[in-house]
């Protein structure tokens, strides 16, 4: 079969990725705090990107009503202001300004210390860690140089909870040490504050702190160190009969394992709770809610209009360059511009659809949420679902009810005999509800729970209570069991 060219007419449609769109989708997915640093970063790459300054607006305002003064009014300000320039030096309170040199140090020749406004110590830039509190300790300590050195190494391996993550072997080889150094090391690291740090499990952990404290008990240790697989599963009738003691007695020795600290290293961590700035407000202004985009910090973007005059005074021929460079920055701020207002629309319109899905949640409360999909707003607003996935994705929106993410509002639901689906969130909160009002002693389990739910009319399996409960980091029922 012989071979040749031929050409054909076809038509086709394709969304080419433009770098305008991809800009769009770029700051569409981006939180407030991500979106002010972009924005900034523009602000100083494109010089005919500028920040509208809307007080110097007032400052003109304010510059223009200065110039009309009469001359009149300014003699007599000028009069005033000598007046008070004559009486000032009567003012000076002369015990007060002299008291900081008595206080302070007065050295005639200008060699006097100088007085610090703000202490050195109030520029810690940061808290010391479990790390730099170990380090410190032993710095501080009469180790011998080469036990310090196997602590440090030690000290490195130390995870925020305080325990060993690194094996002897694996410390041996890093020095190299010897095995009764890298052991050395260790005691000199576990005999630092805060006691039982350096363990290598949670069973050594409470072993350094039962001897540290010299508790004089010894069930405690013989069940941390004979008992601790039975302990570990609760098998509190067969620890009591192993331990020749009654059940009274096992409970005040059981309550003293509970008082240890089964992770030392948390009390130095670092971790500062975040503040969430949310994204959307939504307010109740009588039976309507108003949606309003907290755009505060953000900057207020135009294209500075003195490039524009000298844009157009140029000639293309003799500064090519120029105008071509002048001319790309000037598309690039346009893009930025209409990708940002872009992005502000959309992300009122799926906070508007959602507000109208889940009315009845801001009205009532957390048993009226619907079950919502990504789909339904996005059949609401005309978008795609990825849009509304970008959209929601690490954004937070206030509403009378409290501070939720956006995506709090998009969740599956379960059949109900009422014919209408049942959120799952509403479920979980139905689920937890059982648990914190259950008898300690006879906790339920999740087949009782199913039995509950589906006696009020919600189809759900034993497997989706479980499901559920794990997600509300909720243990099993034999766990939750009170013994004592």
């Amino acid at each position: 079969m012989a071979l040749e060219q031929k050409l054909h007419l076809r038509l086709s449609q394709k969304l080419i990725m433009t770098p305008s769109l991809q800009q769009a989708i770029k700051l569409l997915q981006l939180s407030k705090l991500e979106l002010q640093e972009v924005l900034n970063q523009e602000l100083l790459e494109n010089p005919l990107l500028e920040e509208t300054a809307e007080e110097a607006k007032a400052e003109d305002t304010e510059q223009e009503t200065t110039d009309q003064k009469t001359d009149a009014e300014e003699e007599a300000k000028t009069q005033e202001t000598k007046d008070k320039e004559k009486d000032s030096f009567d003012e000076i309170d002369y015990d007060a300004y002299f008291q900081d040199y008595i206080e302070y140090g007065y050295n005639p020749r200008g060699m006097g210390e100088e007085h610090e406004e703000f202490p050195i110590e109030n520029t810690l830039t940061r808290p010391p860690n479990l790390t730099d509190h170990l380090t410190w300790q032993l710095s501080m300590s009469d180790a011998s140089p080469r036990v310090k050195e196997v602590g440090a190494f030690i000290i490195g391996n130390i995870d925020e909870d305080g325990y060993l993550r690194a094996t002897i072997e694996e410390i041996m080889s890093a020095g190299p040490f010897t095995h009764e150094e890298v052991e050395g090391g260790l005691k000199a690291i576990q005999a630092l504050d805060p006691i039982g740090v350096g363990a290598r499990d949670l069973r050594e952990c409470l072993l350094l702190q039962f001897e540290f404290l010299e508790i004089d008990n010894t069930l405690v240790d013989a069940i941390i160190r004979d008992h601790w697989e039975i302990f570990m599963q609760r098998h509190f009738v067969q620890l009591a009969k192993a331990l020749g003691v009654d059940m009274k007695t096992l409970e005040g020795v059981v309550e003293i394992i509970k008082h240890l600290d089964p992770k030392p290293g948390r009390k130095y961590s670092n971790e500062r709770a975040i503040y969430v700035e949310p994204d959307v407000y939504v307010h109740k202004v009588g039976d309507e809610y108003v949606i309003v985009l907290n755009e505060d910090g953000m900057p207020k973007l135009r294209i500075n209009g003195s490039y524009r005059q000298m844009l157009n005074s140029m000639d293309n021929k003799q500064d090519g360059e120029t105008v071509n460079y002048i001319k790309d920055k000037i598309r690039s701020a346009v893009w930025l511009i209409k990708s940002l207002d872009q992005r502000q629309r959309t992300i009122y319109k799926v906070a508007e659809s959602i507000i109208k899905h889940q009315r009845e949640f801001l009205e009532k409360g957390i048993d009226f949420l619907r079950p919502l999909v990504l789909r339904d707003v996005a059949d609401d607003i005309q978008m795609h679902e990825s849009t509304v996935s970008r959209v929601v994705s690490n954004k937070y929106m206030h509403t009378p009810r409290g501070l939720f993410l956006m995506k709090y509002f998009f969740h599956s639901g379960i059949d109900s005999d009422t014919g209408e689906d049942i959120s799952s969130l509403t479920v979980k909160k139905k689920i937890q509800g059982f648990i914190q009002a259950e008898d300690p002693r006879k906790p339920l389990s999740d087949s009782k729970i199913m039995k509950i739910l589906n006696d009020e009319g919600i189809n759900i399996a034993r497997r989706t209570v479980a499901k559920y409960r794990d997600e509300l980091n909720i243990p099993s029922s034999t766990d939750r069991k009170q013994v004592f």
